[in-house]
């Protein structure tokens, strides 16, 4: 019987989920065994999922899981070094050239395990089957909004958290452009017409802020983009791939500038490919704003589990996406299973 061991999140500030009761429900159905862990943070509590028919396991008790076991999880596992001898579907950010992603690879490779990265999961065109981007560009947005609203009060963005939902959100927000008294800030996002994009978009509009929306025809010539310099806000929603045009050269820094805040959505830092090379790590829910140059200020919003800011939203729209996926883990040697094992493979064997 295919056993899937969904696991509570250990990074901070992570509340979202993968499986809902009602997919967890579905997948008992047909056949599935699915165990879940308790978890001190998550939205969605564990009542449901046992009403659905599932096991309850403690937190964390995923290593001792049986070999078999599927273990599902969103964010990085624990940074401790040990062999991974299960499957897991996850986000791993292993395969665009980050630097991290090289020691987590070794991990499988050491105890023979195999990563189905989330981010890989695709159908026959290549198009991803479930992603969170909606909501990382809409909570990314309002993240990098709440920056350029302190940077004009002389401060820099304060630490931020969860919400119950974007309407809280966005009218905290809106209190916050209020207390200006200045028109709202010119916002370009790069990649509108992609989930991402459109989520930030969205926000902006909810807030009344002009939005430029750019993407593929936008950026094709490949730069420089001097028009980014003359907004505000520069939202980046394109996930960092080679080929990806440079948007802000470290040379914007000292050049003439409107541009105060950049929100790298997209947030890969450590890749070779950043669009956005003026910052070097991703900022935090206690630090969402790093100030990268003083005169004229530039402040980077660079999260990178932005979702979790609307966490039950984003969990529901998320699961709603995979539960199709999930009901086929019984063949994993096709399928979007088989795409992404593929991947796997190939990255193991070049790094």
């Amino acid at each position: 019987m295919t056993h899937l061991w969904v696991r509570a999140e250990q990074r901070a500030n992570e509340d979202r989920v993968g499986l809902t009761p009602e997919g967890a429900r579905a997948l008992v159905a047909a056949g599935i065994r699915v165990t879940v862990e308790t978890s001190r943070t998550r939205a969605i509590g564990i009542d449901g999922y046992r009403e659905a028919g599932c096991e309850i396991a403690p937190e964390n008790g995923w290593p001792d899981a049986p070999a078999g076991a599927i273990v599902f999880g969103l964010k990085e596992l624990p940074e401790d070094g040990s062999p991974l001898r299960h499957r897991h579907i996850m986000f791993g950010h292993a395969f665009k050239g980050q630097h991290s992603g090289k020691l987590l690879l070794d991990r499988f490779r050491a105890g023979g395990g195999t990563l189905y990265d989330l981010e890989y999961l695709v159908d026959e065109t290549g198009r991803r089957v479930a992603a969170f981007g909606y909501w990382a560009g809409y909570a990314g947005a309002a993240v990098a909004l709440k920056a350029w609203a302190a940077q004009r009060q002389g401060g820099i963005c304060a630490p931020v958290g969860a919400y119950p939902g974007k309407d809280a959100l966005c009218a905290e927000l809106v209190r916050e452009l209020d207390a200006l008294g200045q028109a709202r800030p010119r916002v370009i996002v790069i990649g509108a017409l992609g989930r991402v994009g459109s989520g930030a978009a969205d926000l902006c509009e909810a807030v009344a802020a002009p939005v430029t929306r750019w993407d593929m025809a936008e950026t094709a010539h490949g730069g420089a983009f001097p028009e980014i310099l003359d907004h505000d806000v520069f939202l980046n929603c394109i996930f960092a791939r080679p080929g990806t045009p440079v948007f802000v050269a470290r040379s914007a820094l000292c050049a003439p500038r409107r541009l105060r805040v950049i929100g790298d959505i997209a947030c890969d830092p450590d890749s070779d490919y950043n669009p956005v090379p003026v910052y070097d790590r991703a900022t935090t829910w206690d630090a969402p704003a790093r100030r990268v140059h003083d005169d004229p200020p530039l402040d980077v919003m660079a999260i990178d589990n932005l979702p979790s800011m609307l966490p039950v939203e984003s969990s529901r729209d998320y699961a709603a996406q995979l539960l199709p996926a999930l009901l086929t883990l019984g063949d994993l040697e096709a399928g979007v299973w088989g795409r992404a094992k593929a991947v796997f493979d190939e990255q193991m064997k070049g790094s």
